[in-house]
């Protein structure tokens, strides 16, 4: 007597995300395509697309496109559900110039991205502490912004200003120059004004000024609730030599809030733009520059390194050791950025 075992087959499901709805695409185990829906970006739209799922097989991983951006809601619901979720990143030109382009063919190419391994990559939890200094430094990093926009404004409006009002502020620094121009006063209609240029021109100086202070006002207020909020989150990482709390609320965010998806400290340092990338061919062996990677994360460690330099003996002494076999300071410093990448990787994952 034949005895027959019924068994679910292995899927794995591609979806392409967008800000009002989600088109998701199963595969079995072979690459062979199976179907694709559409499902709204809500709630109930995410259970009906998982239970949508499961009905073709058993789910080994979902294969999610934008999980940082329209996708991030989604990737949170089937993580919540106990589900496996790999970033899948968008298609490129020249691969959309050959398929062409629709929310199914992304979707499917999603999946099979999947399945391939050319997509692994786990995404941000996004769901800790970590996300609430993300959120923070978002209003913070806006505020900088237009802080020296104005600034920029105010010194743009001084300098081509009446000769007068010019000769009045000028030779002061940007502290004297805010202060004395939120003192200006107009006492008399501009309509009405004898020198209407020099009237308008003292109202923009005193209005770019007093943006100038609440600006800064609103960015010490972040600075006040990002401080322990980053301490509290990672002690080991701020006491790290040179790490203050902009730079190490940057490399929070970007390893996130679940920082063992990096899978080790070179993964690190690619995602970071510090590891160098080879350039050798023939009898020639080098390496070139990376300018890819987290470009914040890299400034970030540019930071630290420059702050070891400049007071920390046992930097002070490899840059001069490193400087006697030829290299230049810049070399020096992508040497020392690789270096603090290994460092700041083991301490946040310890």
């Amino acid at each position: 007597m034949t005895s027959m075992t019924s068994t679910r087959r292995v899927v794995t499901v591609g979806v392409d995300t967008h800000s009002d709805t989600h088109h998701a695409a199963v595969i079995d185990d072979v690459g062979r395509p199976l179907a694709d829906a559409g499902f709204p970006t809500t709630p109930a739209g995410y259970r009906q697309l998982l239970a949508w799922a499961g009905e073709h097989g058993d789910v080994a991983a979902f294969g999610v496109e934008g999980t940082g951006a329209y996708g991030a809601a989604l990737a949170r619901h089937l993580r919540a559900a106990g589900q496996t979720v790999i970033e899948v990143d968008r298609p490129d030109r020249r691969t959309r110039r050959q398929r062409g382009k629709s929310d199914p063919i992304d979707a499917y190419a999603a999946a099979a991205a999947v399945l391939s391994g050319a997509a692994a990559g786990t995404p941000k939890t996004r769901d800790g502490r970590v996300e609430a200094i993300r959120t923070l430094r978002v209003a913070r990093r806006s505020a900088i912004k237009g802080r020296t926009q104005a600034i920029n404004q105010l010194k743009a409006v001084v300098l081509t200003g009446p000769t007068e009002l010019r000769q009045t502020l000028g030779g002061q620094s940007t502290r004297q120059l805010l202060a004395t121009c939120r003192r200006l006063r107009v006492t008399e209609c501009l309509v009405e004004a004898a020198d209407p240029v020099t009237a308008a021109t003292k109202l923009t100086l005193r209005r770019l000024a007093r943006r100038i202070a609440a600006l800064t006002e609103e960015i010490d207020e972040l600075d006040a609730d990002l401080q322990p909020l980053v301490t509290a989150t990672a002690p080991a990482l701020m006491a790290v030599y040179g790490v203050g709390t902009e730079v190490a609320a940057q490399l929070l965010v970007t390893a996130g809030d679940n920082p063992d998806r990096l899978r080790s400290e070179a993964a690190f340092a690619q995602l970071c733009g510090t590891a160098p990338l080879p350039a050798s061919s023939g009898r020639t062996t080098r390496h070139r520059l990376n300018r890819g990677g987290d470009r914040h994360a890299n400034y970030a460690l540019h930071i630290i390194a420059l702050v070891r330099l400049s007071s920390h003996q046992p930097t002070q002494a490899y840059a001069a050791r490193r400087r006697a076999e030829g290299l230049s300071n810049l070399e020096i410093i992508r040497c020392l950025k690789r270096y603090i990448a290994r460092e700041i990787h083991h301490v946040m994952t310890a």
